[in-house]
Parts: structure tokens; sequence; C-alpha cells
């Protein structure tokens, strides 16, 4: 069969090495797959099937170094989700039949106790009963936390196949960003990065849940899941109708030939793995001093890390000989093992550099305070009207008020004419149109402050280039919002000041549950900021990936949504909020919102203030386009995300109640939440046109006057007040 492509240069390092052990894994893995009912008889798989795909090799790549019965073990996992992938597209995919495949993924978490003592359900089929025996030989070994992870992990690949159902039988493809969120959990990587841990060492807990060790995870699926799709194309798309799988989602997404598409695609995941090594390299280590981690807890997570390598090595080698997949034609940039010819190594090595070296450079390259011209405004997509609360010129004239009480117009960064411009009540006035006038009070000041904040970081510490005292900063922040009770800190500056008077009324009738959760949030943005300044200090334009995700934390994303659901009460359990649905309804409708603020802030920060964190400025970095390129490419993302808002409420969202079995007073407050989002949405593009902080002349009025002898100073008293 012609392939539909040719398959990309890769970028490969790391040279893959095979486990001596592997005839051990394959024999072991046949007789196992046999007594648990996988082969003959099963209507999926014969021995001949389970010898072709040669897991053993897999995990014999993946796994270099463990011993013969930990390689037997992860492979007879890794027999298992591959059969559990074909059984559930030959028994529910095919047929459509969503009903069914719920049902039967609804019983699949029982063969997972987190206690060994709680009794299992009898066996239906091969799956359970591959999953019931994986599991009572896997988790005596590792502690209740890495159980509790790898079971979520395990949980959600499992359910997340009813994402890909619904969009076979919708025959909908995904926009890049929502296919590359959900493919992260449907592909399972998170779930061998578990077995990672396995076979090399547990992550601490107390750093498992970090920046830099979700970024490493992250990575990694993303690169071990887009290497796939470019190897399974052909199996998937053009053999079995698979409609998930990244070619074919940017080629619809960019209306492109197949192998731009797939070329793309190479792109991606090559800059994935830049961000891996990235990460490895600068955060990780930070993160390591920053903990005070031992040198046994360094070394299980520099073991972990290498683990997750040598995974991307051998899963690329295993890719190239399985007859899963279409593998033709392989080309890399992996040095030759063995002799080379005279010459050859030179040539290896200026191909490595030319596909690799190149891109990584370029993001460090950006020439700051460019001139750029206005910002050139799109038609945007909005289907929602705007509203406005009618109390929006009470909430003016009281924020200004408070914002002096605060400090926040005495320190060099605002000014009360800065201030009036922004009129950051009006986006309050969208965002909740029936608010009372003491909630629209509350919620302008909240926007006062979390605006001030993302001004206030760059232009003091990222001026000094003083990462640790914007770290204390943070410190003392997060100090500000006692969970409880206790009495804060006393403030030192008009950030902790503004942040304890807004704490005091905003959690006077939380629980202490929802005080920490409101205070996690508050400590994603802020530890959002951090991670922008230290990009930076380093002139580094983001990963397209990780920008959009950590976009989400700069924006304030978490600490709306946890202020939109303050009073929803227990009608709605808490399993709703963690779905994939309402993640997949929220996070739409932030990238929105956020790359619409990217769109009019684009002159202020590349021109004016020297940013890189800005979507368009990262989309041209990527594809060397030039600006207005770039902004078709964010404006087609902007719709893509709008659109898919729309596809969830009208698809998702009633599957989701039906599933969950809401009652009224449940699906009333979950339908208030996405009223509360589309209010979001379209009172923030409103609140871009009409507010005076991103027009050309606007801009051109106020530029910056940085105050050196009294911003400084600030930052200072806090870091001195923090030790």
């Amino acid at each position: 069969m012609t392939q539909p492509f040719d398959l990309p240069r890769f970028y490969t390092p790391y040279p893959a090495r095979l486990n001596p052990h592997v005839d051990e894994a394959r024999a072991h893995s046949a007789q196992w797959a046999r007594a648990m009912g996988m082969l003959e008889g099963s209507g999926i798989w014969e021995r001949s099937d389970l010898d072709a795909h040669d897991y053993g090799l897999l995990c014999a790549y993946t796994h270099p170094d463990c011993d013969g019965p930990a390689l037997s073990l992860i492979t007879d996992w890794y027999v298992w989700v591959f059969f559990f992938d074909d059984h559930f597209l030959e028994t529910f995919k095919r047929s459509r039949d969503r009903e069914g495949g719920r049902a039967y993924l609804d019983r699949l978490p029982s063969f997972m106790p987190l206690d060994l003592a709680t009794p299992v359900p009898d066996p239906a089929n091969p799956v359970e009963a591959g999953l019931a025996d994986l599991w009572a030989r896997t988790v005596p070994s590792m502690s209740p936390h890495w159980r509790r992870r790898f079971a979520t992990a395990t949980a959600q690949l499992l359910d997340e196949s009813l994402w890909e159902l619904s969009n076979i039988d919708e025959g909908r493809i995904a926009n890049p960003v929502e296919y590359i969120e959900m493919r992260r959990k449907v592909g399972g990587a998170p779930w061998s990065a578990g077995l990672v841990e396995f076979a090399t060492a547990e992550v601490p807990a107390r750093v498992a849940a970090a920046r830099p060790l979700r970024v490493l995870m992250e990575t990694f699926a993303d690169a071990v899941h887009l290497r796939n799709d470019l190897f399974s194309y052909q199996r998937e798309v053009e053999q079995e109708g698979e409609l998930s799988n990244g070619v074919l989602v940017l080629e619809t997404f960019f209306g492109c030939g197949t192998q731009q598409a797939a070329d793309t695609v190479n792109d991606i995941l090559t800059s994935r793995l830049h961000q891996f090594e990235h990460t490895a390299l600068t955060e990780v280590p930070a993160l390591a001093v920053a903990k005070g981690l031992t040198p046994d807890e360094a070394a299980a997570v520099a073991a972990y890390t290498k683990g997750l390598q040598d995974w991307q090595s051998g899963g690329h080698a295993w890719h190239t000989r399985s007859s899963r997949y279409m593998n033709e034609r392989v080309r890399s940039t992996e040095r030759p093992l063995g002799p080379t010819g005279i010459g050859t190594s030179a040539v290896d090595v200026r191909g490595l550099l030319a596909d690799a070296g190149a891109e990584r450079l370029r993001a460090y390259t950006h020439v700051p305070f460019r001139q750029v011209g206005p910002s050139l405004i799109p038609d945007i997509h909005m289907p929602y009207e705007v509203e406005l609360s009618p109390h929006l010129d009470g909430a003016r004239s009281r924020l200004v008020p408070w914002a002096r009480r605060t400090g926040m117009l005495q320190e060099g960064v605002w000014d009360e004419d800065r201030l009036a411009a922004f009129d950051l009540p009006l986006c309050a006035a969208g965002l909740d149109p029936d608010a009372a006038p003491e909630a629209l009070d509350l919620s302008s000041r909240w926007l006062a402050w979390g605006t001030y904040g993302d001004d206030y970081y760059p232009l003091v510490f990222g001026h000094r280039r003083d990462l640790a005292a914007a770290a204390l900063c943070s410190e003392r922040l997060s100090s500000c919002m006692p969970v409880d009770g206790t009495e804060p800190p006393a403030p030192v500056n008009a950030m902790e000041r503004g942040l304890i008077d807004l704490w005091a009324h905003t959690t006077a009738g939380m629980t202490p549950e929802q005080r920490r959760q409101l205070r996690a949030a508050v400590d994603t943005m802020t530890e959002g900021w951090l991670w922008e300044l230290s990009n930076q200090l380093q002139n580094r334009i983001p990963d397209p990936v990780d920008y959009l995700e950590m976009r989400r934390a700069t924006f304030g994303a978490d600490l709306t949504k946890n202020l939109c659901r303050a009073g929803h009460g227990p009608a709605v359990p808490p399993e709703a909020y963690r779905s994939g649905t309402l993640r997949a309804l929220e996070n739409a409708a932030v990238d929105h919102a956020m790359l619409v603020n990217d769109v009019f802030s684009y002159q202020k920060e590349i021109q004016y203030e020297g940013e890189i964190h800005n979507a368009l400025l990262v989309v041209q970095n990527f594809f060397g386009c030039d600006y207005p390129t770039a902004l078709r490419i964010v404006n087609d993302l902007m719709t893509g995300r709008m659109r898919q808002f729309q596809h969830v409420v009208a698809h998702e969202l009633p599957v989701l109640y039906d599933d969950l079995r809401l009652g009224e007073e449940a699906r009333a407050v979950l339908d208030g939440y996405v009223a509360d989002l589309r209010h979001y949405m379209s009172g923030i593009l409103n609140w871009h046109r009409g507010c005076h902080r991103y027009g050309a002349a606007d801009l051109a009025r106020r530029v910056h006057g940085f105050v050196p002898d009294l911003a400084p100073v600030v930052g200072r008293r806090a870091a001195a007040v923090a030790r």
C-alpha cells in the first residue's frame, strides 16, 4: 500500500538501547495473554497478531535497564492496554455503542482498589481479568500516593475513549489545542510515565504535582503521541476511520496537504522534546534546590527523567520496526550506531544541527522593543451579546479610592489617569451583569489587583532581573491568604494590602476547602508570573503548547473559575468539575478570552514593554511567518475554541448530566455556569474594545515612565520581611 506521506526527519538525539531480557518478556507476555483470554477465541487477536506487534520489543526498548521480572510485568501492562484499545474498537467504536461503552468502562475502576484487601468483582472479559491480575502484581511495591496517581491515569485513559467514540459518531475533528489535551489521556502517555516510575524510581510525593515534573510528563506525552500519530496515520485514518490523529487535525485546521500537516506535526514534536530538555536542565534542578530535596529524592527524580528520555528513544525505535505501523523510509537525526564511512558522521552532525539547533536557537534571538505598529484587530467570532451591569458607573467611582487606599497609585507602576483609562469596572460589569453593587465592586477590585500584579512583576522584578525577589514576593502573597482564619502578616506593599482586603471580603462565608482552592488559584497565577519572568530573563520565546497552557495561569483562569463556582454549593458533585467535559468547556472559554487579549495587546507588549509572552509572537517564531499570517492563525484558533465551547454545551454537557445522573438543581446550576462563561467571553471582548489600555494613541500618550527609586525599594522591603 502506498504511503500517504513521507515520514519526516525525526529529532532523536539519544540512541535507543535494548533490554537484554527481551526474549524472556516476549515469552512471558504470550503465556499471560493466553491465560487472560486475549488470544485465540477472543475475536480480537490471534497469537500471530501478538507476535507481529511485538510489545516485548517495545518494552525492552523503552525500559532498557530494569530486570527480567519487572520487564515482563511492564510488558503485560502494554499487552493489556493495546488489547483494550483494539477490544474497545471492535466492540463499541465500530458499532457506535456509546451506552455499552459507558457501562463497560464504569466497571473497570473497581479492579484497581487502593487497598488490596478490598474485594474486586469477578472478571467478565479479558480486559477485566487482565487488569485485576496486573493491579495485584504491581501495587504492593508502590506507595499509596503512586497508586492513587496511577489509578487516576488508568481510569482517564480508559474513560476518555468515550470522547473518541463521540467524535467518530458525530464525524467531528478536534481543534489542535483540544486534540493535544485529550490525546494525553486517550493516548496513555501519563499512564506510561507511571510505569516509568515503577521501572526506575518513584517521584517524591511532595514534588509530583510541581510544574517542572508536570511539564516533563506532558512534554513526554505529547512527543510520544505525536510520533505515534505520524506512524499510525495510514492504519488509523485510512483503514480504521479514526478521527483522533494529529496529522488529520492539522490537515483540517490549516486546510493543507497531508505531507505539510505531517511535517508540522513533526515540528511540534521536536518543539516538545526541546521543552522537555529545557525543563530537565533548568527547572528541575531549581525545584530540587527550592524544595530542599534530599540526595536520594533528587536521584529518584533524575532516574525518572532519564527513564522518560529512554522511553522516547525506545518508542521511536519500536515504531520503526513494528508491523503495526507505517514505517518505510524512516529518516532520523540519530547518529548511526557502529562504524561509519569517512565524512559520514560530519554529515550527520550537520543534519542534526540544521534540523534541531536552528529551531532551538530561534527562540532565544528575539529583539525586544521593535516597532510593530498598531495592533491589527480581525473580525473576532463572538456569538453572544454582551450584557452590562446597571451599577457600572458606581463601581467606576468607587474603584479609584480603593486603589489609592491600597497604595497602587503611589508605587510608580500606576497613576489615577492610567487606572481610569483601563476601566476595569467595565470588564467586571460584562463578566457579571446581574451582580449587586457590592459584588460588582469586589469583582472590579479583583480585576484591578490581578492586572496590577501582572504589570508589577515584569516592571519591577523584570527591570531588576531579580527572580529571587519575585519568588519571595509570591511567597508573601500566599501568606496573605490564611485558610484557617489566622491573622495575615502586616502588609508591606500595595499588592499585599489589596490582597488582604480582597481575601477578607471574599472568603467570609467560605468553607476551609473553598478557601484552599481559592488560595491555590491565586498561587497558580503568581507562579505563572514567575514563569514569565524566567523566560524574560533568558529572552526565551516559549514553546507554543507550554505557552497556551501557562497563559491560562497568568491570565488568572483558575481564579475566575473559583469565584464563579463559589456560590454553587453541594448541588453539583465534585466529579462534575473534574470531568473532561467541564474542563474542556472552561479551557475553551479561557483560551478564547486570553487570545483576544493577545490580539489587542500585541503592540503594547511587543513594542512598548519588550514582552515575549504573546500568542502572535509565539506563532511567528514557531512557524517563521509574518505578523498578518500569525494573526490569521490565532484568529482561526480563537474561532475553533469558540466552536468547541458551543459543541460541548450542545452535545457533551447533556451526556455528562445523564452519565452523572444529575438532578434538576445541579443541572440548573451548571446551566448557569455556562451562562457565566458566555458572559466571561463576551464581556472580555467588549472590555478590550471599550477600554483605553491597548489603543495606539493611548499607548503613545502613556509610554511608561519607570520610577527607579521607588519600585525597587518596595521589592527589597518585601524580600526582607519574607526572610
